[in-house]
């Protein structure tokens, strides 16, 4: 079986360690962990990686945040992945930082690359995985902190959290959207 897994975030050294390139970040840790490099492909960095007997390609899109799907359209038509294979992993003001939620479906709840995938796909029907990054910013001021630095404190948490979401992905690849839901979503 065939997953595509798609951490967003965008290219460029100014927003390598930012809020939102946490879903870079937690793909950049798979790849890493699997001794695996990205090599840049068309709309995108990937690399295949394989877990037990399921074949992921891991997906940073080079098209920006706000073009995202057209990366996961090209990506999951390319290799001939379902939709219901497909998961994002994605940062989320909403949520306390560090806690990870995975859902099959939702909103876009504001957040730019979510609302591009949505409009490509032509479906909220798809799999994400949100990674929260808090949202402790002043009123008016929300665009400086997602594409700021994480914090000393968050820093210091932050290989844990990402290791935790690799293990989820890994779930969600074999054991289901459900099944890792059970095990995950209440930690």
């Amino acid at each position: 079986m065939k997953y595509l897994i798609a951490g967003l975030g965008n290219i460029g050294y100014e927003y390598q360690n930012t809020r939102h390139n946490i879903g870079f970040m937690v793909l950049d840790a798979l790849a890493k962990a699997s001794n695996l490099v990205f090599t840049d492909q068309r709309y995108g960095a990937v690399v295949e990686m394989k877990v037990k007997n399921r074949q992921l390609f891991l997906l940073k899109p080079s098209t920006y945040m706000n073009l995202s799907g057209n990366a996961i359209r090209y990506w999951l038509q390319k290799e001939n992945i379902p939709v219901e294979n497909l998961l994002v992993v994605v940062d989320d003001v909403a949520l306390p930082f560090g806690t990870l939620r995975l859902k099959p479906q939702g909103s876009d709840a504001g957040h730019n690359g979510l609302k591009h995938i949505q409009e490509i796909l032509g479906t909220q029907q798809y799999n994400r995985l949100r990674f929260g990054i808090g949202n402790d910013y002043p009123k008016g001021m929300q665009i400086d902190y997602v594409l700021g630095a994480f914090s000393e404190e968050d820093q210091n948490v932050l290989p844990e959290k990402i290791e935790l979401a690799g293990e989820i992905v890994k779930s969600f690849c074999l054991a289901g959207i459900q099944n890792a839901m059970n095990q995950y979503n209440n930690k």
